[in-house]
């Protein structure tokens, strides 16, 4: 396949979606999984939330801010009805702490929890604009990868399950989901959004540049589309008891030992 011109890239990260949340129960939401650190509260129609760049900071902000929003919207934790998080894929350290700080929370209130993919998160703001590639950069040469539509009241419905693919191979895999969601008679143009489409020099999606209208590599999942996702989850009675609340690594193994990372960089000939 002949590559054509790579769009534009956006480099900065994407302000605060247009779309305001509806009424629906009060949520309080965490996402993690990525080096942003962000929380929100979905009350009584209003959604507050606190979202920053913070490598190596959310053990020390999540809780303070999810107090601090809690303060501004004048309620007590007993007014929540459910906890939401984002359960990956993405960082293992900030998966674990966000499922563990929510499973905290929710047994100490004995409230439900509403999981929710990290990915979807990260597609859901994009939606309006036509559908949405999400990719996370794994490292080790790898990416998290899923394709996403906008469903019900615009929210993310996934075209087949989340992949971990190797950056070779990512490429020929976009394919798979496209098949499934192509106009009649014209090709959709995609949204591709996430640190995923920074990875590898851009080489793994260069072959399918022309179908995307933008490319924004520093598109990162917020809480607010965790809370988002969740509310229409509660809606359809989705929500599970804390412990049973499980990550969504994709990968069998979180750590590789030194000789099996030695393996890994011979192979990309690294």
């Amino acid at each position: 396949m002949t590559a054509d011109p790579l769009p534009p890239i956006d480099a900065s990260p994407p302000g605060p979606p247009a779309r305001p949340a509806e009424g629906g129960p009060t949520l309080l939401a965490f996402e993690l999984a990525t080096e942003a650190c962000s929380v929100a509260l979905l009350h009584a129609g209003r959604l507050l939330a606190r979202h920053e760049l913070a490598p190596r900071r959310h053990a020390e902000l999540a809780l303070p801010w999810a107090d601090a929003l809690l303060a501004e919207a004048g309620l007590a934790k007993s007014r929540i009805d459910a906890l939401a998080v984002g359960i990956g894929p993405g960082a293992f350290t900030g998966v674990r702490l966000a499922i563990s700080l929510v499973q905290g929370i929710a047994l100490g209130l004995d409230r439900p929890v509403l999981p929710v993919s990290t990915l979807a998160a990260l597609a859901e703001p994009f939606l309006a604009e036509g559908p949405v590639l999400a990719a996370i950069d794994a490292r080790m040469g790898e990416l998290y990868l899923a394709a996403f539509r906008a469903g019900a009241e615009g929210l993310p419905e996934a075209s087949g399950d989340p992949r971990l693919l190797p950056l070779a191979a990512a490429g020929s895999a976009l394919a798979g989901p496209w098949a499934g969601m192509e106009d009649a008679t014209r090709p959709s143009v995609w949204q591709a959004v996430g640190s995923g489409f920074a990875a590898g020099d851009r080489a793994w999606w260069a072959p399918w540049a022309a179908r995307f209208g933008r490319v924004l590599p520093a598109a990162l999942p917020t809480a607010s589309a965790v809370a988002r996702i969740a509310r229409r989850d509660w809606q359809a009675d989705r929500a599970v008891a804390a412990a049973a609340v499980e990550p969504a690594y994709l990968r069998d193994k979180v750590a590789l030992t030194t000789l099996e990372q030695q393996a890994a960089r011979a192979l990309r000939g690294g």
